[in-house]
């Protein structure tokens, strides 16, 4: 498996050469500095002797594991990751065959939603529901803390050593609890619908433009989308993902073009009269767009005739705690 990352390693570096980068040489690692090796296909074996699960592993032995899960009876382990993170915990990820059939997508999907992703908000869907985005200041604060801490040690000290696995700990539990979050999100949507809409969003470009690059980083809306894709594609649930352009300026009863600066929040249509929340307008254009890509029909009138669903907001704290963002809405004379 070492020769085979540096083959990889050589192999990427050619391409990227090919296509005119600059690229240097690969730096030499001793093996005291590996923090990962993987097996493929053998050298390895889960076992539960004495009922607790170990990992048998070729020219190490047995160790004992903590599974996350049980992993199925009818999957196959194919491959085993094992990594020792930043923080000293060392993890191994088994990577599985599953023999089971994949359910089929509906050819006239019944449950359909679109899905405004932003900050204010972290997500605004089509049905009324306006997600809030998790609150990590206290987690920051931490982290920040203990970032000063370290700084004002020794490079290479024991202290500093201990400190370094502080600021690590501190980064897993704010990674820990986004993931937990994003999840559980993701996962609601991919179960309770048959098709779930999306703007097609370049993360990473968006992450590098100017100005509060800090919560576009801490969004993490790459990292949802790739999990709504995948727990879709387990569900049988069409993903579709949509042109971004113009989702917020078009109205979604007319499409008639509105410039609306960032501060503006309200969408008011100079055409039609049709007023609603600026994102719940962008999740209405992009259900729309997600249809006609899927190439279906849907039963329902436009916004403007049926008044848009009043916004139910939902805290990220109600997610994580339920793993369900899901809340019986309230008639709007009793909000």
């Amino acid at each position: 498996m070492v020769v085979k990352r540096v083959y990889d390693n050589l192999s990427t570096l050619k391409a990227q050469k090919e296509n005119g980068r600059a690229v240097g040489l690969l730096k030499w690692k001793p093996p005291r500095e590996y923090r990962s090796l993987t097996y493929n296909q053998s050298g390895f074996e889960l076992k539960n002797t004495s009922g607790r699960p170990t990992l048998w592993l070729s020219k190490i032995g047995e160790i004992p594991i903590h599974l996350h899960r049980d992993i199925p009876e009818n999957a196959t382990i194919k491959q085993v990751a094992v990594k020792r993170e930043p923080t000293g915990e060392w993890y191994a990820t088994f990577g599985i065959d599953v023999d089971e059939d994949t359910p089929e997508k509906p050819q006239n999907p019944e449950r359909v939603v679109g899905i405004d992703v932003g900050i204010l908000t972290y997500a605004h869907d089509t049905d009324g529901y306006a997600i809030e985005s998790p609150d990590f200041r206290e987690e920051r604060e931490r982290l920040e803390r203990a970032q000063r801490d370290l700084s004002r040690k020794e490079h290479g000290s024991a202290n500093w050593g201990k400190q370094r696995r502080v600021v690590a700990e501190c980064h897993a539990d704010l990674k820990r609890k986004r993931r937990d979050f994003l999840h559980k999100l993701s996962n609601y949507y991919a179960c309770e619908y048959d098709l779930v809409a999306v703007e097609d969003l370049d993360a990473k470009g968006l992450v590098e433009l100017p100005g509060n690059s800090r919560n576009r980083a801490g969004a993490a809306w790459g990292t949802f989308l790739r999990m709504l894709e995948y727990k879709c594609e387990r569900e049988g649930t069409h993903f579709v993902a949509v042109d971004p352009k113009d989702t917020t300026k078009e109205c979604a009863s007319c499409g008639v073009k509105t410039e609306k600066p960032l501060w503006v929040r309200e969408h008011s249509c100079p055409a039609c009269g049709f007023e609603a929340d600026r994102d719940a307008n962008a999740a209405w254009n992009i259900l729309s767009r997600g249809l006609q890509d899927v190439g279906v029909g849907h039963s329902e009138s436009t916004p403007v005739e049926t008044a848009l669903p009043v916004d139910t907001p939902v805290s990220a704290k109600r997610v994580v705690e339920t793993g369900s963002p899901t809340l019986k809405r309230e008639p709007s004379g009793e909000r």
